[in-house]
C-alpha cells in the first residue's frame, strides 16, 4: 500500500485520481494538486473515497518540494503540462520521490518533442536510488508497450512500425481538441517526422495522407502522418526496426478550421503586442476553446489506437494488429470523461500500479518499452483498456 501524489487537475487527471481510488489496496492515499485547487475538490467531490487536495504552482521547485516533503508520497504521477516535467523531476529529486509523466517535456517557447532533456536525467535518479518512468500514457505509452509485446511474443525482428491513432468520436462543437488545445494544435501544426534506414525524415504538416480500415465497425478514415516522441524511444530501444511511422485521423471539419485559425496567426506561440500587453495567440485561443474536461457528457462514438508492426517470426515475414477500441459515453458513465482523457489516464495508473508493486521498480530513467510487457498488458484486461492482437494476411494502407 501507498501514498501518491498527482499533480495537475484537468481531464487526465481526473482520470487518473478516479482510477487510483479504484484500487485502493495499491493506492492507500490520494493527494491531487493543481494550481487550481478548486478544480481538485470538484474532482474529489466525484469518488467515493477520501481524496485529499491542495494548491502547487507546478512551475515553482521550492514549492512542489515543500510539497512534497509535508505529504511524504512515495510516487509523483505528473499529468501537468508537458512544460513542467522538468521542475517536477527536480524537486522528486530533491525530496526523494519516485516520478511518472504521461508526454515528454516540452520547452515551452518552441514546438519540439525529444527525450533528451529527460534522459539527461539517468545518472542523477540512479545515483538517488529512485525510479523515472517516461510517457506512461497511450501513445506514448500503451503503443510502447504493445511494441514491446509484439517483439517479446509475436516477431523475432520488428521492421516496419505504424503507430494509428483514430478518434471517431463526435462532440458537436464546430471546432473543438480534446485534450489540451495549445499541446493539441502545437502538434498538429508541426512539420511530420518519421524514421527510415537509420534518419529522420520530415515532411510538411499533415501533407501524408492514407485511408485506413478501422474495425469495431469505425470503417475507413483518413490518417495523416505526424511526429509522435514515442517514435524516437522505440526505435532507440529497438534499432532493427527499418521505418516507424505515427499516423493520427483528422475529420475534413477539423482541419478546414485548423487552416483558418493558421491564415490568421491564431495558432501562432510567438509573442505579440495587445492593447499594450504581450499575449501568445495559440494561449488566448485556448482561452475561447471548450475545455477538454467539459465534452465528456457530449461525446458519442469511439477511439481505436494501436500499433500494426511488420518482420519476420521463425524466418518467414509476418504482419500484426495490435489495437484498443474505447468507447467515449462507456467512459463517461464509469469517471466523468471522454475516451481521449480516459487512454491516456488508466495508463498512468496501471504505471504507477507496475512500479510500486515492484514489477518495473529500478533506479534511473526509463521508457515503457524498456520493461516486461506482460503485467501491463494484463492489467490493460482487467483495468479498462482490453486489447486485440490479429495477423493480417492482406497489404493495409500503410505498407505503401
Amino acid at each position: 500500500m501507498a501514498k501518491v501524489l498527482i499533480i495537475g487537475a484537468g481531464g487526465v487527471g481526473g482520470v487518473v485520481t478516479h482510477k487510483c481510488a479504484q484500487v485502493p489496496e495499491v493506492f492507500s492515499e490520494i493527494v491531487l494538486a493543481s494550481r487550481t485547487e478548486a478544480k481538485c475538490k470538484a474532482i474529489a467531490a466525484q469518488i467515493d473515497r477520501p481524496i485529499k487536495t491542495a494548491q502547487v504552482d507546478a512551475d515553482n521547485v521550492p514549492e512542489l518540494v515543500a510539497l512534497l516533503q509535508r505529504e511524504q508520497p512515495q510516487l509523483v504521477i505528473n499529468v501537468a503540462l508537458p512544460y513542467q516535467d522538468l521542475t517536477i523531476m527536480d524537486a522528486c529529486l530533491e525530496a526523494g520521490i519516485h516520478y511518472l509523466d504521461t508526454a515528454n517535456y516540452e520547452p515551452p517557447g518552441e514546438a519540439k518533442f525529444e527525450y533528451s532533456w529527460q534522459w539527461a536525467y539517468q545518472d542523477r535518479f540512479k545515483d538517488a536510488d529512485l525510479m523515472a518512468l517516461l510517457g506512461s500514457g497511450f501513445d506514448p505509452g500503451v503503443t510502447n508497450v504493445f511494441t514491446a509485446y509484439i517483439k517479446k511474443h509475436h516477431l523475432d525482428e520488428i521492421h516496419y512500425l505504424d503507430i494509428i491513432d483514430c478518434n471517431a468520436g463526435d462532440h458537436g462543437y464546430p471546432f473543438a481538441t480534446n485534450f489540451n488545445p495549445e499541446i493539441n494544435i502545437r502538434e498538429v501544426t508541426a512539420k511530420g517526422r518519421y524514421w527510415e534506414d537509420g534518419a529522420w525524415r520530415e515532411t510538411e504538416p499533415l501533407s501524408e495522407k492514407r485511408s485506413f480500415d478501422f474495425p469495431a465497425g469505425i470503417g475507413p478514415k483518413n490518417i495523416y502522418l505526424m511526429y509522435h516522441e514515442e517514435l524516437e524511444s522505440i526505435t532507440k530501444h529497438f534499432p532493427e526496426i527499418k521505418r516507424a511511422r505515427f499516423w493520427m485521423t483528422f475529420s475534413d471539419n477539423y482541419l478546414k478550421h485548423l487552416e483558418v485559425l493558421g491564415n490568421v496567426g491564431m495558432t501562432s506561440i510567438e509573442p505579440v503586442e495587445f492593447e499594450g500587453k504581450e499575449i501568445i495567440p495559440l494561449q488566448f485561443l485556448k482561452a475561447l476553446l471548450p475545455d477538454p474536461a467539459s465534452l465528456g457528457p457530449r461525446t458519442k462514438g469511439k477511439t481505436c489506437i494501436g500499433c500494426v508492426a511488420r518482420g519476420v517470426k521463425d524466418g518467414k515475414e509476418k504482419t500484426v494488429y495490435i489495437y484498443n477500441i474505447c468507447d467515449h459515453e462507456e467512459c463517461y458513465r464509469e469517471v466523468k470523461s471522454q475516451a481521449i482523457s480516459y487512454t491516456t489516464g488508466v495508463p498512468a495508473m496501471i504505471g504507477a500500479k507496475m512500479m510500486l508493486e515492484g514489477k518495473w521498480m529500478q533506479s534511473g530513467v526509463w521508457n515503457m518499452e524498456q520493461l516486461d510487457p506482460d503485467p501491463f498488458m494484463e492489467d490493460l484486461n482487467k483495468y479498462g483498456l482490453p486489447w486485440e492482437i490479429h495477423t493480417i494476411s492482406e497489404p493495409t494502407a500503410v505498407d505503401e
